[in-house]
């Protein structure tokens, strides 16, 4: 980033001698929004400890003054310095703010059925010791810092998320662990992609940008003209689903938090300039969209990601389609087309006793409009690549896009077998492309993520896909040929074969992942 972020740690305590002395309270990230008046925002939960109703304040459709908390408390803001240690300001609390649209989306995809929490605690029981309720994910505070003024400053630069498409790249802003070590770790930055969208405008956004607690409140930035412009905040950098660590961070539009707290700022004097609309202009993709290849396919009560190849056949993992219950398969909207339910019925699917977790689908209607991708010929470890699936979210929000980079690859006999790759999969991503950055070539299909059964965790950022190398000979094939029988070599493999997809020496003992 060309210039420093506008971001800061936040510290929330009590006043000293009031009921609770010095605290309680805590710390998380904030980002300075405007330097005339100066403004920070940051996340509402530190200031849980101070509510008058407790935690019932939450559930609110208003903001929340000043008056509401007892004592109040008197936040600190820390900066980075020119020269030593952080500069810490004092800062009045002007209201707490609930976002609307971003609760909206969180209810309608996010809700406790699915078992979704946003939390640094494993269990909700530790989640509600440290206070994390999820009501309160949804609400910000807006601080005055008057030793921030400038006669001539202005507002941070800002995009509109309701402009972001996924596999966007994107910044991450915080300070990891709030205000417990900011000497180190004030305005930490973090890589990554626009994951997934949801609600008006996509007041929720998700992206594989990995953060640590403590930087909920700090700024996510996209690449503008002019330099990098703030579209969200992040609002949790931890996502569990059930007991699957997910591995995503949760953001809300700073467009939508703006709109929400419009009436907050306007008694406070506060005139909120609106985002020029070339600021949040976002080039079309190109005619050949990953996101386009992909489909939900449902099996029964199991789902999972697919890869279309031609307008009426699919790639998807055995797992995934081995009840041989009624298939669905809904592919991707994409421009000209709707997400529309297809019937499929699987014409080959692999032993399970084979390494390669593949099946094959004929759908009974054609995709229209539908665009084949590219097969790669080639693999450099190292490479930047990209997984499209309905892991975790299923249907709520479409595929979702993470990225990461070709970590390895595993060859037998001069042959590759195996991709291994660092982007982010969860439960319901196998079957899903594998892209190259690069080319945007199809390198392969996921087959899963990594489980370590000795301890029982998941780890979403070393997973296995089957190299399209391995599957294309056999599609042409079929596809010249009718004949599900193209495919049966998939069952019959060398032993080295069966070893690598065991994830285990030979000779050796079971492997333990």
């Amino acid at each position: 980033m060309a210039a420093a972020p506008p971001c800061c740690a936040v510290r929330v305590r009590g006043a000293p001698g009031g009921a609770g002395g010095a605290g309680p309270g805590g710390g998380c990230s904030g980002v300075v929004l405007s330097r005339r008046p100066a403004l920070v925002l940051c996340p509402a939960a530190p200031f849980a400890p101070f509510l008058r109703a407790g935690p019932a304040a939450w559930e609110s459709p208003a903001a929340l003054p000043p008056g509401a908390l007892r004592p109040v408390p008197r936040p600190r803001v820390l900066l980075r310095g020119e020269q030593g240690p952080p500069r810490e300001l004092g800062a009045r609390l002007l209201a707490l703010v609930p976002c609307a649209p971003f609760r909206r989306a969180l209810e309608r995809g996010f809700g406790r059925a699915e078992r979704w929490r946003f939390a640094a605690a494993a269990e909700q029981e530790e989640e509600e010791e440290a206070g994390a309720d999820p009501r309160a994910l949804p609400w910000f505070a807006w601080l005055r810092v008057p030793a921030l003024d400038e006669p001539a400053g202005e507002w941070a630069a800002r995009g509109s998320a309701g402009c972001l498409r996924k596999g966007q790249a994107l910044l991450a802003c915080g300070t990891p662990f709030g205000d417990a070590c900011p000497e180190l770790f004030l305005n930490t930055l973090s890589r990554g992609v626009v994951s997934n969208l949801a609600g008006e405008e996509n007041a929720l956004v998700l992206t594989d940008a990995r953060c640590l607690p403590g930087t909920e409140g700090g700024a996510a930035f996209v690449p503008a003209p002019g330099g990098p412009r703030v579209v969200a905040v992040i609002a949790a950098s931890l996502c569990w689903k059930g007991a699957e660590w997910v591995g995503l961070t949760l953001l809300c539009s700073l467009a939508a938090i703006l709109r929400s707290s419009a009436a907050v700022l306007g008694e406070a004097g506060v005139a909120v300039p609106p985002v020029p609309a070339w600021v949040a202009a976002v080039p079309a993709g190109g005619g050949r969209d990953p996101l386009g290849w992909t489909a939900l396919v449902e099996c029964g009560v199991t789902w999972g990601s697919g890869v279309l190849l031609a307008p009426r056949m699919l790639l998807t993992c055995r797992h995934v389609v081995e009840a041989r219950t009624p298939l669905r398969v809904t592919p991707a909207a994409g421009p000209g087309r709707d997400a529309a339910v297809l019937r499929g019925r699987v014409v080959f699917a692999t032993e399970e006793s084979s390494p390669f977790d593949v099946a094959v689908v004929e759908l009974e209607e054609s995709v229209p409009g539908f665009l084949p991708p590219c097969p790669a010929d080639t693999f450099f470890p190292g490479e930047e690549v990209s997984v499209v699936g309905f892991g975790a979210l299923g249907r709520a929000c479409g595929p979702s896009v993470t990225a990461g980079i070709l970590s390895a690859v595993v060859a037998v006999e001069g042959h590759p077998v195996m991709l291994q790759t660092t982007c982010a999969v969860h439960g319901g991503s196998s079957g899903g492309p594998l892209i190259s950055s690069r080319s945007g070539c199809l390198m392969g299909i996921v087959a899963s993520n990594t489980r370590d059964n000795g301890v029982g965790a998941t780890y979403p950022h070393l997973n296995f896909c089957i190299p399209i190398t391995v599957l294309q000979p056999l599609v042409a094939r079929y596809r010249r040929t009718r004949d599900p029988s193209a495919f049966a070599g998939l069952n019959h493999v060398a032993q080295g074969v069966r070893a690598a997809w065991r994830l285990q020496q030979q000779p050796g003992p079971p492997s333990k992942l």
